[in-house]
């Protein structure tokens, strides 16, 4: 071999060299300071169906820059896809609350709007009416203080009731109005009032139901205090009542049946229903004990009057001492009759964690949305439809 193939033989290897030693020094950098792996997650956090199909919202992270992307995906009555849309305005953004509206689809969430946003992790409240393809038909956003969202609609007869949060971050003071939110918008999107309630810095209403021409809201103000508000139809506050010692999401569902209110959460690491008269008077409780905590954030009724909830269940592993890593998550549905008298309680622990989001009933059975962390880290968005008696029946 001669010198000059030789000189260009050892250059080759000290450039492959360097770029092995640039690869390498890149994965140790980004396990060792960065901490983050970019891990494929696709959730699903809301439900709703009608004769026709099912409509779920939720947000994937299925894009080069692995931002999170808000999502909507329409299906069959036999779960099949029909489309599937992202929400491709700004940066990070996702879909907490879905309802169809006749011919409509309204969803509400969050979004970083422009570079500031996503620089300062700051969100806005969103609601985007969608037809039935999935086209969009009007998107608007909403942001009164620092940071906002919008958690769940409920449809009237002349528009949208929406719940959220306006809240200040933790470096700014101040005592503009803000805290948990009631929206109204028309059915064209055009906003007429909005409505806030308790701590600016803390307060949330997490969802909402219509009742006898009063709207009543839930969530949670400041120090882990559980809230109900009741307003008239045009958003004057008539009543509202606490309750302490929840855990900091507060009161997280309502429905009403005969004559009273039934809302769901956790309270001292027990999963909680509680009921209420019409006026927000407390009338009684019952609650749960799982392994740690546990908590009840869906619930439902069925055609006999039962009560159906969904939540978690957070289990300590084994010889692991309590951290971020030491916990894994379990789902949990129960069924109560309307005297809050238990008839069964099973949890779902399939994968490494499993999440219950939502919940449908659907023709004697019981369908329940979520998702569920495996092996590999990601998260994969599921059904899992029950029988009456609470076994599962089909996972995909």
């Amino acid at each position: 071999m001669n010198s000059k193939l030789l000189r260009r033989l050892k250059y080759i290897i000290v450039i492959i060299i360097i770029l092995l030693v640039i690869e390498v020094g890149y994965v140790i950098y980004s396990l060792c300071f960065n901490n983050t792996i970019n891990l494929y997650f696709d959730s699903i956090n809301a439900i709703d169906s009608n004769s026709s199909y099912y409509i779920t919202v939720g947000s994937n992270n299925d894009n080069d820059n692995y931002y999170e992307k808000a999502k909507i995906t329409k299906y069959n009555k036999k779960r099949e896809k029909e489309y599937e849309k992202l929400f491709n305005v700004g940066y990070n953004s996702v879909f907490f609350g879905v309802t169809i509206d006749e011919d409509s689809i309204i969803t509400v969430g969050s979004y970083e709007k422009n570079k500031n946003d996503h620089k300062d992790s700051i969100r806005r409240g969103i609601i985007v009416k969608y037809d039935e393809d999935g086209e969009e038909i009007f998107f608007k956003d909403f942001s009164l203080l620092d940071n906002s969202k919008y958690t769940n609609v409920f449809s009237v007869e002349d528009g949208y009731i929406v719940t959220g949060q306006s809240i200040y971050k933790s470096t700014k003071l101040g005592n503009k109005s803000g805290g948990a939110v009631l929206s109204k918008y028309t059915k064209d999107g055009k906003l007429i009032w909005t409505k806030t309630y308790g701590d600016n810095k803390e307060a949330i209403f997490n969802d909402l139901i219509v009742q006898d021409n009063y709207i009543y809201a839930v969530g949670v103000d400041s120090n882990n205090t559980g809230i109900i508000c009741k307003y008239d139809i045009n958003g004057n506050l008539i009543n509202d009542t606490s309750y302490s010692n929840t855990d900091s999401t507060g009161f997280k569902d309502i429905i009403y049946l005969d004559n009273y209110l039934y809302v769901v959460g956790s309270k001292n690491n027990k999963a909680l229903i509680s009921r209420y008269d019409l006026d927000c008077n407390y009338v009684d409780e019952v609650s749960y004990i799982g392994d740690n905590d546990t908590r009840y954030n869906k619930i439902i009724t069925d055609s006999n009057k039962n009560i159906i909830v969904i939540g978690n269940i957070t289990k300590v592993k084994k010889g692991n001492k309590k951290s971020i890593d030491s916990f894994n998550y379990d789902g949990i549905i129960a069924k109560y009759n309307n005297e809050l008298e238990e008839i069964s309680v099973v949890t779902y622990g399939d994968e490494n964690d499993d999440y219950f989001t939502d919940i449908k009933y659907n023709n004697g059975d019981y369908l329940v949305v979520g998702f569920s962390s495996y092996e590999d880290g990601s998260y994969m968005s599921k059904f899992i439809r029950y029988s009456d008696a609470l076994k599962v029946l089909e996972v995909r």
